[in-house]
């Protein structure tokens, strides 16, 4: 797969959806590991997200599109509903100025931006726009969150990639980050699935970038970047990874 030129506006998307606020503390406390994993499911939704708007009309050699059904969840408890937001049709966002309308990327993106929890209306835009991803997009982020889980050298790569683009413009926080994720990784297993999550979602896209730049810059086909997909390991995986992946439990482990 070889994708287009990427509209300047999607392309800055991308790395804007990575300012979130990860740990600083080298040792997170329970309630900031769980304020983890819910970072993890908002950045998986909003990286699989801007991969849907990059894959439409935006990359060679792809067959359609395949839905899958989604399932009916329940908003959190303790999350306010939020008002439904229409979600435009598959095939909308790459629409032009010339035909008088915007692009997704171009309306309002305060849903898309906001960083507080996952949920309602939020939550159902953003897993609509990951039930039609092309499948061999998905696969693209399968393989990269199976290559973390069964590598060791998966905490170093999701550390550092998550830190660093949380904080591009400053290394001391960077830093502390890395080291919080890392010891997050390699000291309670259990979170893995959703940190490799949130690192195969948001790095995708950034590989899809720098393919079509690549392209654009010497005029040939250039495929998109990704890990090898290797076995899981026995491991939990949370619904909401299952959901937004597409993987069945009975596939890890």
């Amino acid at each position: 797969m070889s994708p287009r030129p990427v509209p300047p506006e999607l392309a800055r998307l991308v790395a804007q959806i990575q300012l979130v606020e990860w740990p600083l503390w080298t040792e997170p406390a329970a309630r900031t590991r769980r304020e983890v994993v819910e970072l993890c499911r908002l950045q998986a939704a909003r990286g699989l997200t801007l991969l849907s708007w990059l894959a439409q009309d935006g990359l060679d050699g792809t067959t359609p599109h395949a839905i899958r059904p989604a399932p009916t969840l329940p908003a959190p408890s303790n999350h306010p509903p939020e008002t439904p937001t229409a979600i435009p049709p598959v095939g909308s966002a790459m629409r032009s100025r010339a035909s008088g309308t915007l692009a997704v990327w171009e309306q309002d993106l305060g849903w898309l931006l906001d960083t507080r929890r996952l949920g309602g209306g939020r939550r159902e835009r953003m897993y609509a726009a990951a039930d039609g991803l092309p499948l061999e997009v998905r696969e693209l982020v399968v393989a990269n969150w199976t290559w973390a889980l069964g590598t060791p050298h998966g905490g170093q790569a999701t550390a550092a990639y998550l830190a660093g683009g949380a904080y591009p413009d400053d290394g001391y926080s960077a830093a502390r980050a890395t080291v919080a994720l890392l010891r997050l990784w390699e000291r309670r297993p259990e979170y893995r699935t959703a940190m490799a999550a949130a690192w195969a979602a948001t790095r995708t896209p950034a590989d899809w970038c720098k393919a079509a730049e690549l392209r654009a810059a010497y005029g040939a086909a250039v495929p998109i970047f990704s890990y090898p997909r290797v076995p899981l390991p026995r491991t939990t995986v949370r619904p909401w990874i299952v959901r937004l992946l597409g993987v069945r439990k009975d596939h890890c482990g």
